[in-house]
């Protein structure tokens, strides 16, 4: 039905709104159906960039499940990188460093974090509330890697800030031991 109505907006004239939540809404479809290479296929045939820029930042908007965000976001960041503005570049880089920290986590605890994705900051500390330890080292780690060079609202510093506060409050002892007296 998408392709049928793809042709039709070849043959008649289709507001540009109309085109543009056609076009979404059969990106948003092949994406749910885990067909990245339709969906790639579709963006390139799309001739007008304006169109092809708003078409992939509403179905960003969305919030599609991981693997189509992830596409979207590197999607956005390759071919319109110049066409955003500082801040929503900032949030699709985050959103994409976020999926990647998301997918080190095992499959089955993805979903409880999945709606902290385009906040990997965020997630972090939601793990270490969580004592997720060993995941934390994860995704430190992959973060350390993905951060080098970037600048999408926080640093490594901000990321080391963050572990020593949690780690002075794992040292901080509410109460005073008292010695054992024989």
């Amino acid at each position: 039905d998408y392709e049928l109505c793809e042709e039709w907006g070849h043959l008649y004239p289709v507001p540009r709104e109309d085109l543009i939540n056609l076009h979404r809404e059969h990106l948003l479809h092949l994406l749910e159906m885990g067909d990245m290479e339709k969906a790639l296929q579709l963006l390139q045939r799309i001739e007008d960039p304006g169109i092809c820029l708003a078409i992939s930042e509403q179905s960003l908007d969305q919030h599609p499940n991981l693997a189509a965000s992830h596409f979207l976001a590197d999607y956005l960041t390759a071919h319109f990188y110049t066409s955003l503005t500082t801040a929503r570049r900032n949030e699709i880089q985050a959103l994409c460093i976020g999926s990647k920290v998301l997918l080190t986590l095992p499959e089955l605890s993805r979903v409880n974090y999945f709606h902290l994705s385009s906040r990997p900051l965020l997630m972090l500390e939601q793990l270490l509330m969580n004592m997720k330890v060993d995941w934390v080292a994860v995704a430190v780690q992959t973060l350390h890697q993905l951060l080098a060079g970037q600048e999408i609202g926080f640093t490594i510093e901000d990321i080391d800030n963050l572990l020593s506060k949690y780690a002075e409050k794992a040292l901080n002892f509410p109460f005073t031991l008292k010695e054992k007296r024989s």
